[in-house]
């Protein structure tokens, strides 16, 4: 199937309806989070479309609206808790099973979906592969203080025409006018102001603590460094709690990855996951022994500042040893160079 094509499908978990898709072709990725999601009018989006369609060249993408939101049914007296998400991903993964006949899902969890897929994975070891995790956090209640939290769940709930302006400052913090007015309106489309509140409700409620010590899954995590809405360190803090992840600091203040550096990130997931490049750079990966040992720092989350304290160097000799890095590599940007380390088992 090409990657441009969209397939949607329907099944249902609890008695409600839940609309899931399909796009591209190869092993099965399925992709979990954000509290609201659109199948179709993210579809419609060519930042998004760019971004799963560059993933989907090599992997299926799975996608899914939980109940209640987007192109799955209204779900009247549904309430969003983690247990329920975990139902919700439980179902699509197994819709998808009868679908392709696949055994073994390579899972991303995105931003709230994070804590969704970890669980998942902690108790479903033998179907999952790899898990891959960008922009989250373990527990919703670090993400602000309990007044602000209260604050902005009320916002959305009585004014859900200003909360959803207010939302698109922290989602979209270097949008244009034109980008942030759609995103405001993508909001909107996707839930209601009854629905959406009880959702980012749910999101701050989420606690995923107890399942991150038991996953078997290799596990990447990602995060941006200046992310308005998920704070950095909470996205270090995930990759320490599970045995073996590896975690991969970005540039970038967006919290939607196919925003800013979108191709860094396709990059370090299909590394990750093992999809073979589309082509071979001509230019040698020899790097020096210093050199090593920066690209091994810039992929556990240094600055270059921090990386010329650590190694003793001026901060202009590690600019120039990162450009050498790059060059050597034949990639395009700190996050892939730190992908390219990780992936190596340098880290």
């Amino acid at each position: 199937m090409h990657a441009a094509e969209q397939r949607l499908f329907r099944t249902e978990v609890a008695g409600r309806d839940l609309a899931w898709s399909a796009i591209g072709s190869g092993p099965p990725l399925v992709v979990g989070g954000w509290w609201c999601s659109h199948l179709d009018l993210d579809w419609q989006n060519s930042l998004f479309r760019s971004f799963v369609g560059r993933i989907a060249e090599q992997r299926t993408v799975i996608r899914y609206d939980r109940p209640g939101i987007g192109l799955s049914g209204p779900a009247p007296g549904y309430r969003v808790t983690l247990a329920a998400e975990v139902d919700n991903l439980s179902a699509v993964i197994e819709a998808a099973t009868a679908e392709f006949g696949s055994s073994r899902f390579d899972l991303a969890g995105m931003s709230s979906g994070g804590g969704v897929v970890a669980c998942y994975a902690s108790r479903n070891p033998d179907r999952v592969g790899n898990l891959v995790i960008y922009g989250s956090y373990i527990r919703g209640t670090d993400i602000a203080d309990a007044k602000a939290r209260d604050a902005i769940v009320a916002l959305v709930a009585e004014h859900w025409g200003v909360a959803s302006k207010y939302l698109a400052d922290i989602f979209l913090p270097d949008a244009s006018a034109d980008d942030r007015r759609d995103f405001v309106e993508f909001q909107r489309a996707s839930a209601t102001a009854e629905v959406a509140a009880e959702t980012l409700r749910a999101v701050y409620d989420f606690d995923a603590g107890a399942c991150l010590t038991s996953i078997d899954a290799r596990t990447l995590v990602m995060h941006r460094r200046q992310d308005k809405a998920i704070p950095f360190g909470l996205g270090r803090r995930f990759a320490s709690s599970v045995a073996g992840a590896q975690f991969l600091a970005l540039d970038g203040l967006d919290h939607y990855p196919w925003r800013g550096d979108s191709v860094a990130i396709t990059d370090a997931i299909l590394e990750f996951l093992g999809a073979p490049r589309q082509s071979e750079p001509s230019v040698p990966k020899d790097l020096s022994g210093r050199e090593r040992e920066v690209v091994v720092l810039i992929a556990q989350g240094l600055t270059d500042q921090e990386i010329a304290a650590r190694l003793t160097l001026s901060t202009h000799t590690v600019h120039r040893h990162v450009a050498n890095i790059r060059t050597k590599l034949g990639v395009s940007s700190r996050a892939a160079a730190a992908a390219h380390a990780v992936r190596s088992g340098w880290v």
